[in-house]
């Protein structure tokens, strides 16, 4: 049985979850709470980017449960104590060990079956530079050069397939779903999807499911005999890169969030309520903090960070252990040091309900200043922290990237979409143009942030009626019957 490992940013990711499980079941006994979320998805592209954030979220749940393997024990040893791989493994890394294991000598193109760089080889007694065959990519074909194109056509076919067929099933089992919560026939409910009817635009989210399902069947398909994506300098399939850095991005975008919580949260209100003084101090702290250079503060704590890993090596076991908590510690660095604008916004918003008539006969009837502020003055700012959270998840996976880029991001041995461009950089300076793993990586990069983006501005939309859009909408009037 292998060796379960807890670390750090899996705690606070399974942790997080459970905590999102609590607040849906809190919404669902709330209709005030449960008609502003149903207001998100009645906004066609939150709807579609929640699919798009749910299915990297599953990528991160999976890249979140990590283990040592166990090896087998030395011929001729009996009853000795159990031996682990050095190396820590993850459930995804399982389930994409065709790809973990599938490494070549160096750079591939996508769907190649020969490497990039030429070689001198003795080809029928003659010494050429030619490209090599991939010890991986394309090592089914017998006859290359005839078998490839027809090989790939024939897989895709399979994949679009297979992928539709996926995608109407989840599709259906979404339409029964609805059915069985409206206590209609699935027939019924589907026409009414499909003639677009009711509030929320079920109808997004089937052709959302439907588009997934043609673009991961066919990506299935290829990844396994080839190279979806290519190889890197080191041979490693940059598909499998670009899949684990989702977990990444999602771990700073939530936890650095959450980091900004406890300071602008504390420090807003109370400088809004308390005023004098309380609020100078606190205007004093975050003006300086914002004087402050960000990169540089970050770096400068980054640093300091890896001073200390580096003086502690006897601390952890594994390498996997000192890169995650470097991790976990720069998601805290980015939440100590990006509090300040939240805080702003939350001073001026208690500053403004510290004058309202029931705040002020709370505090005429002498009820004490901490429960003024929890019953009367939290929930009315809960709706500006819950935007500002969404708003920031996006932007804070971008930072990764120019963190990253610039060297003081997360360990290099982590996998990332600011390390992959980090490692292009000199890639797409040579010639021929290594371009592919540069393009994976903003191409993951760009959806992730992108379906982030639609969704927090669904939660703007629906949280904040200072912010809503109100778009007309046609009328579709009955026609006039012939005499």
């Amino acid at each position: 049985m292998p060796k379960f490992v807890l670390l750090w940013t899996d705690a606070a990711i399974w942790l997080l979850l459970l905590v999102v499980l609590a607040y849906a079941l809190s919404v669902l006994r709330k209709p005030e709470l449960a008609d502003k979320w149903g207001r998100v998805f009645r906004n066609a592209p939150a709807l579609a980017s929640s699919i798009i954030l749910l299915l990297c979220l599953g990528v991160t749940l999976l890249d979140s449960v990590h283990f040592r393997p166990l090896l087998p024990p030395a011929p001729g040893v009996q009853n000795a104590a159990p031996a682990y791989d050095s190396r820590t493994r993850s459930v995804l890394d399982v389930v994409l060990a065709d790809l973990l294991a599938a490494r070549e000598s160096t750079y591939s193109r996508p769907l190649s079956y020969v490497g990039f760089t030429k070689e001198s080889l003795l080809v029928d007694g003659v010494v050429q530079r030619v490209a090599p065959r991939l010890a991986f990519g394309g090592s089914h074909l017998s006859d290359p050069e005839r078998q490839w194109l027809g090989d790939i056509a024939v897989r895709a076919s399979q994949g679009l397939f297979i992928g539709f067929l996926l995608g109407a099933l989840a599709a259906a089992a979404l339409v029964a779903a609805i059915a069985r919560k409206r206590r209609h026939s699935v027939r019924d409910t589907w026409r009414a999807i499909r003639g677009q009817q009711g509030q929320v635009p079920w109808h997004v989210a089937v052709v959302t499911l439907l588009v997934l399902g043609l673009v991961v069947g066919p990506a299935t398909m290829l990844s396994g005999p080839y190279h979806l994506l290519g190889t890197d300098l080191t041979g490693n399939d940059v598909l499998y890169q670009s899949l684990k850095s989702i977990r990444t991005a999602f771990v700073i975008g939530t936890l650095a969030t959450v980091a900004t919580l406890p300071l602008a949260v504390v420090l807003g209100l109370l400088a809004g309520y308390f005023k004098g003084w309380v609020d100078e101090l606190i205007q004093y702290i975050y003006t300086v903090l914002s004087s402050v250079p960000n990169v540089l503060l970050i770096a400068a704590c980054v640093l300091m960070v890896q001073v200390f890993l580096d003086k502690n090596p006897d601390l952890f076991e594994t390498g996997a252990e000192r890169s995650d908590l470097k991790l976990f510690l720069l998601c805290a660095v980015l939440g100590l040091t990006g509090w300040a604008g939240l805080c702003r916004l939350l001073r001026g918003e208690t500053l403004k309900l510290r004058e309202l008539d029931y705040v002020q006969a709370a505090q005429a009837f002498g009820i004490g200043h901490a429960r003024i502020m929890a019953r009367h003055i939290f929930p009315n700012v809960a709706h500006l922290m819950l935007i500002v959270t969404v708003l920031e998840f996006s932007s804070l996976i971008l930072y990764e990237a120019v963190l990253s880029y610039v060297g003081v991001g997360v360990d290099p041995s982590m996998n990332s979409f600011g390390g992959m461009i980090n490692l292009a950089r000199n890639e797409m300076s040579r010639d021929p143009v290594v371009w592919w793993s540069f393009a994976s990586a903003f191409a993951f990069m760009v959806t992730l942030v992108l379906a982030a983006n639609l969704f927090a501005d669904g939660v703007r939309d629906a949280f904040d009626p200072r912010a809503r859009v109100f778009r007309s909408k046609r009328v579709l009037r009955p026609r006039k019957k012939l005499a």
